[in-house]
Parts: C-alpha cells; structure tokens; sequence
C-alpha cells in the first residue's frame, strides 16, 4: 500500500501553492518529507482571486474561469513534488487540497465558506486520488470549518509535560494551544485576526510590491497609538471561540474606514508598523489567558523578523519558530492537508469540536477517486 501523500496549501495570501511529498511515521509521530514544490500564481491570476475574494459583479463567470486555472497549476504543483521525490503514482496515497478559500462566512442561520481549485481536474490530470473540500463537514456539524489543522498540530507538536501553542501567520493568523498529553484539557484555536493581509495590502498599495519584504517598510515608520486603537476596536478581537475570519472581513477598505476616522494623515511607514503591532498584539492577547509554556510559530510570517520581534515582545515565553520542532515553517499548512487526506482515507475524523464548536468529531473532506 502506498505510504506517501501529498499536500497542497494556497493560504490566505494567495500568492501561489505549495505542495509537500510527506510520508508519515505513526510510532513517533513525525513528518517526513520527500520534496516540496512552490508555484506561484502569475501576478493577473493573483489580482482576479483577490478581487474575487470580496463581492462584485459577475461573480459565479468568474469564479468558474478560475476554479479551472486553479486546478491546473495544483495538479502541476503535484506533479512536480511527485517528480522530485523520485516516485510514481503507485506510491503516492492521495492528494490534500485545501483549495484557495473565496469566501468564509462563518456565522448566520445559512453560514458557509467556498474554496476552489477543481479537486475533479487535480485528479484527472495527476492520475491521483484526491481529498478536497475540507471544510464543509465541520459546518455542517455546526462548527466554523476553521481552523482545522489543529488536530495536525496536536499530532505532530504534542508533548507529554509541556503546553505549547502553534501561530500560523498567513494572510489570516490563527492560534493552537495544546496542552500537555498528561493532561485531559482540550486542544484551543481560533484565528485571531489579520496575519499579513493587511501588511501586504498596504505594502503594495504604496510600494507596489507584494509584501513588505523583511519587515524594512514597518521598521522606518512608528506604531501610532490612536490608529492601533481604532483597529483593535473591531468586535470581532473582543469575540469568544469558536470564532474564524477571512480577508474578505479584514479588507483594505476596512483599514481605508478606520485611517478616514482617525482624523489625520500618517506616512506610509508608521501605518505599515501599527499594521504589525495589530498582528502582534491580537496574537499575543489570545495566546496570554491560555497560558502557553512555549511558542512556536509557522506560516509566511515567520519570513517577517520585524513582525517576529513584536510577537516575541508581546509574550514573557520563548517564541521560536516550528523548525525547532523540525518543520520548516512554511510547510506545516500543507503538511497539515496531506495528513487531513490520510485521516480521512483511514475514516477518521480531522476536526477538533473544542476548536471548530462543531457538535460532535467528523471525517472531512470528499474523495475524487483516481
């Protein structure tokens, strides 16, 4: 039987896939990779997702052109992790999709998230199984549909004495809290607001770049206490979990509004460093009341030293990021997807309810045979 899986991750910053080749070892549990692969989207498709990501004309036209381009780079993204791996398609289980989310509407009497990226295409054209559409199951159970790779971490990240917290700082940041395997206390996690959408909304706003490349735009400006006051106003940041976001909430006309009511003009730099104590702060107020002994942190953030600096600053406990834990820090997302696919191949659940709110453990995800 086939061992390895492959995960694919298009995050909130939809800047482009990255798949993983893993193999997974249950005895210690641990993650093995094989090849890891990164495709960026060309710079037009990236736009037309962003632009899709908050409501407009033409939308379901424009949805289905993409959900096909989509596709196409993810079934080559796998393929090329396939091929660096130096295996073939009989020694690869499945591949995890998360798909590019387009929308995530969590609360409501009629609540649900959409994320494309045809799982049909990827499996035709990679001539592999794959699992996609993680998310639904959980709201049907009555949960957020997010986040779901706390179950992954709580896997991967547990320790027998020790609470640890996972950040993952994406376009969206989220949390895990895990406590220590000794202990029958409930994994905890939620996002808890933006991560970088914002930053590299301001930064290519005002810089025409795609983010604020080492943190060096933030690091000239001064953190303006009145701003960051405005912005952590926001009741979403005062909400109890189960609780999860999108970037189509923390818009660019979201901070526009904000700048508006604050009354007075800011140069750019100052704006991009509140923009990084808000990530900072928020992460650091949802993590203190749980009472991490460690922190670990993952995602594209952790390419930020300037963002890094102000989480640890916030926080009494040592912050490190996953390599520690021996996971590159930008391969946790799709390593999560590629077990999440082993779950539920094996029939097992992949959400975590103290995490989600969902009523009762679920498999997620639909299977598209190869």
């Amino acid at each position: 039987m086939p061992h390895h899986y492959i995960g694919l991750m298009s995050g909130t910053s939809a800047d482009g896939v990255d798949a993983v080749c893993v193999r997974f070892t249950a005895e210690a549990p641990s993650v093995l990779l094989a090849a890891h692969h990164y495709e960026p989207y060309p710079e037009s498709l990236r736009q037309r997702l962003l632009a899709l990501m908050v409501p407009g004309a033409d939308e379901i036209d424009r949805m289905g052109a993409l959900e096909g381009e989509l596709a196409e780079i993810f079934a080559a993204a796998s393929t090329e992790a396939r091929r660096a791996a130096g295996l073939t398609l009989a020694e690869v289980a499945a591949i995890g999709s998360h798909g590019q989310t387009v929308r995530h509407r969590p609360s409501g009497p009629h609540a649900f998230t959409l994320q494309i990226g045809d799982p049909a295409r990827i499996a035709e054209r990679t001539g592999i199984t794959t699992v996609s559409d993680f998310r639904r199951r959980d709201m049907a159970a009555g949960g957020q549909g997010a986040p779901l790779v706390p179950a992954f971490h709580q896997w991967l990240f547990g320790h027998a004495t020790q609470t640890r917290a996972i950040v993952n700082v994406g376009g969206i940041a989220n949390i895990t809290v895990i406590p220590a395997t000794h202990t029958t206390s409930p994994v905890r996690g939620f996002d808890t607001g933006p991560g970088n959408a914002l930053l590299d909304a301001w930064a290519h706003q005002h810089t025409g770049k795609p983010q604020d490349t080492d943190g060096l735009l933030a690091a000239r400006g001064r953190m303006d206490p009145g701003l960051l006051a405005l912005l952590k106003d926001d009741p979403y940041f005062a909400a109890p979990p189960p609780k999860s976001t999108g970037r189509e909430y923390f818009t660019p006309q979201w901070l526009a509004t904000r700048l508006q009511h604050l009354g007075r003009d800011l140069d750019v730099a100052s704006v991009q460093a509140t923009l990084v104590r808000l990530t900072a702060e928020t992460i650091a107020e949802a993590l203190i009341p749980l009472q991490p002994e460690e922190v670990f942190v993952c995602g594209g953030g952790t390419a930020n030293p300037v963002l890094m600096a102000a989480i640890a600053g916030r926080l009494t406990v040592p912050v490190h990021t996953t390599a520690r834990l021996g996971l590159d820090p930008q391969l946790v997302e799709p390593a999560a997807f590629a077990w999440l696919a082993r779950e539920t191949l094996s029939g097992r659940p992949g959400n975590l309810p103290s995490v989600t709110g969902a009523h009762h453990p679920v498999i997620l995800g639909a299977i598209y045979p190869a």
